[in-house]
């Protein structure tokens, strides 16, 4: 079976923002990489339903995202509810991944908050034997955690992933968000924000640019070639 990494976003943009570059990367591998936004994020200024599922398909185009779906939770009001969590469970037990992404656990956003814990939950859900939730069990191997905060948390990451070569990528798809990142004016120094970030951690590696990633539990080095490309 063909391995699969989820992404589980608490808006439409915020996969983009935190880790839009290690997308890019593995679908140039050819891993498989399914991303579902847990709300479209509306409303917003300058945005609609219509406008962010278009910008969304855009940016899905840039990052050659081919498998992303909508859960269709109510934008600030995301919460980790019994309910919520059969619901993302069922996209769990359905693509089978082996290793999940979720937002980081503090936020000032009660929506980046809630949907990190739904993750959390829905992961253990998936598991689950009797059961009314659809398709067959399934647990995820590893969790890791991606930063699209709204606070200036500090960061100290369990590995952080080389995006060289996919930091424009990255860049042209949150810029496909127009009504949130070019229209909004208060947000278009986002962007350089999220650029300066990168180039950041990418000097931490001593190279071009990177994301941070954090997992609660060791990650796991199994291998001489595994332990030399650290």
């Amino acid at each position: 079976m063909e391995p699969v990494v989820m992404v589980v976003a608490p808006h439409q943009d915020d996969a983009e923002i935190g880790m839009g570059g290690t997308i890019a990367s593995l679908r140039s591998e050819g891993v498989r990489v399914v991303i579902v936004d847990l709300s479209d994020g509306e409303p917003t200024p300058f945005g609609s339903p219509e406008i962010r599922a278009r910008e969304t398909k855009a940016a899905s185009s840039i990052l050659k995202i081919e498998e992303r779906e909508l859960l269709g939770l109510p934008n600030r009001e995301i919460t980790d509810s019994t309910e919520n969590r059969k619901r993302l469970a069922s996209c769990i037990r359905r693509y089978k991944p082996e290793i999940i992404f979720a937002p980081y656990w503090s936020d000032a956003h009660p929506d980046h908050v809630q949907a990190s814990a739904l993750v959390d939950a829905a992961r253990f859900y998936a598991k689950f034997v009797k059961t009314d939730m659809p398709y067959e069990p399934w647990y995820v191997r590893s969790q890791f955690y991606f930063f699209s905060t709204h606070m200036k948390v500090r960061i100290q990451p369990s590995y952080v992933y080389d995006i060289s070569g996919f930091l424009e990528s990255k860049l042209s798809a949150i810029r496909a968000f127009e009504s949130q990142f070019v229209l909004h004016q208060k947000n278009a120094q986002r962007l350089q924000e999220i650029e300066t970030e990168a180039r950041y951690w990418g000097n931490q590696l001593g190279v071009e640019a990177g994301e941070p990633f954090v997992s609660k539990e060791n990650v796991r080095v199994k291998s001489a070639a595994q332990l030399f490309s650290l």
